[in-house]
């Protein structure tokens, strides 16, 4: 009985002692380098305290300049010398005037502010930008597609392809970092930020972020050459988790769902060597991130062995008395904030961090040893981008910046993102040589004939509005199918059209008269529905339907008897489960850039193939929002007795479902073992054959399903994914290498479990069993 007790008592330590140690093996996420670490320690040892604190504020450049009142942004050097000679400000960000600016103007904007911060500190500044669909803030450059997009491709190459001409392009501006990828987890459609994330999936998320980083830093993130930029991961994490829907709201998650599904992108791109991360500016379960000790030093820090740099979001820091009330004043605050572990506070309008910061230094409330741990993280990232070397990027060697042969990327990217959803009688495609007998195509709604809905927002300004004089050479979805169909044979008769002047979703007073008018001339209805664009708070809604206009000038459409292909344009899935049933055809485009007009009248026409997929479940009704991993006991068939109870997972179009020009046959589901532990990894192979006659693109998913399991297991779970192009009759073998401890999950103690019993694993209709023999049980915060 003694032995017993006593072996009770030791195994909490023991258990923190064999975390202890296996924290302590694992290797750092970004390999140590000695030659970096050496100027670290030899440039920290000779700066003051103010250089010190001055290296962790990031301000607005809007705040060093003003504009002239004829539309353009002048710098005031002299309250740029302030900044840098009195605050030793470390970092400088956004665009002034929040709108985009051409290579020639910002080229020599960064190059004098790295000239006086190297005169005045010897230190480079790091310039950040919100760059998140191409150089969203670097006119003339290539805009790619929205991560969302990218995210619906299931093609992790389009997302290096992405990130790999935007890092050239910004530096080519002479920018060094920029404030993506996104990796929250988009689950919620209310939330207005869901197309600037990879879809509500973990592992989708967590693929498309490594391959992401890779373009934007290569393949060393020590040593990022002047065609790469540092990635910053955000916003860190449950960001996209708001229990009302509305940005910047709280979250209440689950520590399972938490652990399992809203972490594990940040640590898989933790684990790819993202310099840095910008934290969720709300809380989870009650406790602000940006004050949270355990998930910003603990989570990230000290459980991933990373040594990166960890900024705040916009003033975010603030909010932890303003808005959180966790704190007293500011002051309270930035004591709160850096010892939990944040490095640099984005401050966008005010020095008072610094003076704040160094009078808690000095009463010992935040200690030197944090201090230097946060400048450390600082230099860091600057010697990995080379800027103590090489402070400016652009010019010669830069020739490539807005290229066509960037171009050419793009269009292929928004080609290879847009959904097909519906297409009865195969009404798609529609070839441009019916048009020579007569054909003609109305082309109307709100979404029809506008740059900004293509692109959404961060394009050229924040909310990407007011920038139509930036967009002018690209093409609309009336200009590109006039381009390709011949403008005689396409009818432009919006019915609805956005009022500019207004909030994001105001309408001007409809003329859905005209539109079904000209529709009576004209064969085949393009109906173009969806959103204008947003960003962020702005973005907050309060009705998830689409607007009651869009929606009516649907129906009239549909009296007319004409076909309609519906078109969706927007950045969160809006409710049309009234509209759908009356249209011949739908497509969804998210939100596919520049290029969007041009690659939607080449699907439409068949001059390319649809192989896109959901990234997110489209729901049916309000009262119906569910994802696509949702718990078994969600779906409830009637419960007998007393009550006529039935609880069916109610949706539009489910996660994963794409419509292809062809059709492909999946077979053979095998795995070399049907008996598994954690410490196996099976080799899971499926034919796929296109059975169809045109050449296709087909997302292959593999999905595992836990049959029975300790806590209540989800529907279904999103374990790899590959995509293959397949001619005409060809077939290829697809196969994954599927570790047993991939299907582990976090148990009510908080720590990973793979337990003994059956499993299933899915690809499309196929099924295969598996069996675990043996549980498992982790110490290790990560598996």
């Amino acid at each position: 009985m003694k032995t017993i007790r006593l072996l009770a008592l030791w195994a909490p330590a023991l258990l923190a002692v064999t975390a202890l140690q296996a924290q302590t093996a694992m290797t750092p996420a970004i390999p140590r380098d000695a030659a970096i670490e050496k100027k670290i320690e030899k440039k920290l040892a000779s700066m003051t305290l103010d250089e010190k604190i001055g290296q962790m504020l990031q301000l607005n450049f809007d705040i060093m300049g003003r504009s002239n009142g004829q539309g353009s942004w002048q710098l005031n050097e002299t309250t740029l010398d302030t900044c840098l000679s009195k605050y030793k400000v470390g970092s400088i960000l956004n665009a002034p005037g929040t709108r985009s600016h051409t290579v020639e103007v910002w080229q020599p904007w960064i190059r004098m502010i790295q000239e006086k911060s190297m005169k005045y500190m010897g230190i480079p500044c790091i310039y950040g930008l919100d760059q998140n669909h191409g150089t969203t803030y670097t006119t003339g450059g290539i805009i790619f597609p929205q991560p969302i997009n990218l995210a619906a491709s299931f093609n992790v190459e389009l997302a290096r392809t992405s990130g790999r001409v935007t890092a050239y392009e910004s530096r080519a501006g002479n920018c060094p970092w920029v404030f993506n990828p996104v990796t929250d987890l988009g689950r919620d459609p209310r939330w207005p930020r869901i197309w600037e994330s990879f879809g509500e999936d973990a592992i989708v998320n967590a693929r498309m972020a490594e391959a992401e980083i890779q373009g934007y830093q290569g393949d060393d993130p020590n040593h990022i050459g002047p065609f790469g930029v540092g990635a910053c991961l955000k916003h860190y994490f449950a960001y996209g988790a708001p229990f009302t829907g509305k940005d910047r709201t709280p979250a209440y998650v689950s520590p399972q769902m938490l652990r399992e599904k809203y972490f594990e992108p940040f640590r898989a791109a933790i684990r790819a060597g993202a310099l840095t991360v910008m934290v969720n500016s709300g809380s989870i379960n009650g406790q602000p991130v940006h004050a949270s000790y355990e998930y910003l030093t603990k989570w990230l820090k000290e459980d991933l062995q990373w040594d990166g740099m960890i900024v705040t979001d916009w003033a975010d820091i603030n909010n932890l008395y303003q808005r959180e009330h966790v704190a007293r004043d500011k002051k309270d605050a930035i004591r709160m904030a850096i010892n939990a572990g944040i490095d640099m506070s984005m401050d966008p309008y005010s020095v008072d961090f610094c003076i704040l910061l160094k009078q808690l230094v000095e009463e010992g409330s935040v200690k030197m040893e944090r201090i230097d741990d946060a400048v450390r993280r600082i230099l860091r990232a600057k010697y990995r981008l080379g800027l103590f070397d090489q402070p400016n990027t652009g010019g010669k060697g830069y020739e490539k910046f807005g290229s066509k042969e960037h171009a050419d990327l793009a269009l292929h990217a928004a080609e290879e993102t847009m959904v097909l959803l519906k297409n009865e009688d195969n009404i798609l495609p529609l070839s441009p040589k019916t048009q020579t007998s007569g054909c003609k195509l109305l082309v109307t709604g709100p979404n029809a004939n506008q740059m900004r809905c293509l692109n959404g927002g961060w394009t050229y300004t924040w909310q990407g509005s007011k920038a139509e004089d930036l967009t002018m050479q690209y093409n609309t979805i009336y200009e590109a199918l006039c381009n390709k169909y011949g403008k005689e044979n396409v009818v432009l008769e919006q019915g609805i059209t956005y009022n500019e002047r207004g909030q994001y979703w105001e309408e001007h007073a409809p003329q859905i008269e005209k539109a079904v008018e000209a529709a009576k001339g004209c064969d085949v209805i393009i109906a173009c529905v969806g959103e204008n664009s947003y960003c962020e708070t702005p973005g907050n809604l309060s009705d998830l339907w689409l607007s009651a206009n869009q929606r009516t000038l649907v129906k009239e459409l549909a009296k007319t008897g004409k076909p309609i292909v519906l078109i969706l344009n927007e950045g969160r899935p809006r409710l049309v489960t009234d509209i759908e049933p009356l249209c011949k055809a739908v497509v969804h485009v998210f939100l596919p850039g520049n290029y969007g007009g041009d690659a939607l009248a080449n699907l439409l026409s068949g001059d390319a193939n649809f192989s896109a997929k959901m990234p997110y479940t489209y729901p049916r009704e309000i009262n119906s929002l569910a994802n696509y991993d949702y718990k078994v006991s969600e779906e409830v068939g009637t419960m007998t007795g007393a009550y006529n109870y039935d609880a069916k997972v109610s949706l539009l179009w489910p996660f994963g479902y794409g419509l292809s020009y062809t059709t492909f046959e999946y077979s053979n589901l095998r795995a070399d073992r049907n008996e598994f532990t954690a410490d196996d990894v099976v080799t899971v192979s499926v034919d796929v054959r296109n059975t169809g006659s045109r050449a296709g693109k087909e997302p292959v998913l593999l999905y595992s399903s836990d049959i029975v399991a300790s806590l209540t297991p989800d529907n279904r779970r999103l374990r790899q994914f590959a995509k293959v192009t397949l001619a005409p009759g060809e077939q290829q073998t697809v196969t994954f290498r599927l570790k047993g401890s991939e299907m582990a999950f976090v148990g009510a103690d908080g720590r990973w479990t793979l337990e003994e019993g059956d499993f299933l694993l899915r690809v499309a209709r196929l099924r295969l069993p598996l069996r675990c023999t043996t549980t498992k049980t982790w110490d290790t915060p990560n598996i």
